[in-house]
């Protein structure tokens, strides 16, 4: 490179496309590739409980991301568990032979099989707390929209409450009035 060269404009450098995001059909195509990797890769029925488990809630939480107010962090861990951190915890386990992964220790002890079964349990209970976020929210919105309707129908005062009825005394006659 000579010293002119540091000098010539040769316009912007191009900046490389960004991919779109997911559709709601991408993760629910991943979410079906999912659950039929586990059974054609013949886990064991552990494996594949927690997984169907897994993509279960994330089938039951994705129709309400839009409507639910989530933050863009529990958007995005719940459409990279669907179409990322899921496929790959599971595949690297898929990739191994079933005896070696199921019996030889790996790391502190445990085989490959429990180190998956520790993995998804860690991912079902943050879906199942952003399941729950989403869920309070509705919940929320039905408590709101109840206090909305309560001061909006809601009489201003109290109305009046009738007299209590008198018991008949014994020692007045029926004739008494008063």
């Amino acid at each position: 490179m000579g010293l002119f060269d540091w000098f010539k404009d040769e316009g912007p450098t191009p900046v490389p496309a960004t991919p779109p995001a997911p559709t709601a059909e991408d993760i629910t195509a991943a979410l079906d590739t999912m659950d039929a990797k586990v059974v054609t890769a013949a886990v064991s029925s552990a494996v594949i409980a927690r997984v169907r488990r897994i993509t279960q809630r994330l089938r039951e939480t994705l129709p309400r991301m839009s409507t639910a107010g989530l933050v863009s962090a529990d958007q995005y861990s719940l459409i990279a568990t669907a179409t990322s951190y899921l496929p790959q915890t599971v595949g690297s386990y898929v990739r191994l032979p079933r005896d070696w992964a199921d019996t030889r220790p790996v790391d502190d002890g445990r085989s490959s099989l429990l180190v998956l079964i520790d993995q998804l349990d860690l991912l079902a209970a943050t879906v199942d707390k952003i399941y729950d976020a989403v869920i309070a929210r509705d919940a929320e919105a039905l408590v709101v929209h109840g206090r909305f309707l309560a001061e909006k129908f809601a009489p201003a005062r109290p109305l009046p409450r009738p007299a209590p009825a008198r018991a008949p005394s014994t020692d007045a006659s029926t004739l008494d009035l008063g």
